[in-house]
């Protein structure tokens, strides 16, 4: 029995892994971005949820 014509997938090119490799090739900054200053302002909020402090 054969297939059904929506079972069958033609030959991958390989595109997407070439541009995952092209991208995963530029510089760290695209990856990770370097976060401003909110680490201070973070822990200022946690730090009042953690007091149960909501305004």
């Amino acid at each position: 029995m054969a297939k059904h014509l929506a079972d069958k997938r033609s030959a991958s090119t390989g595109s997407r892994v070439k541009q995952f490799l092209r991208l995963s090739r530029t510089p760290r900054e695209t990856w990770h971005r370097p976060r401003g200053g909110a680490g201070s302002s973070r822990l200022v909020q946690f730090l009042r949820i953690a007091r149960g402090r909501s305004a």
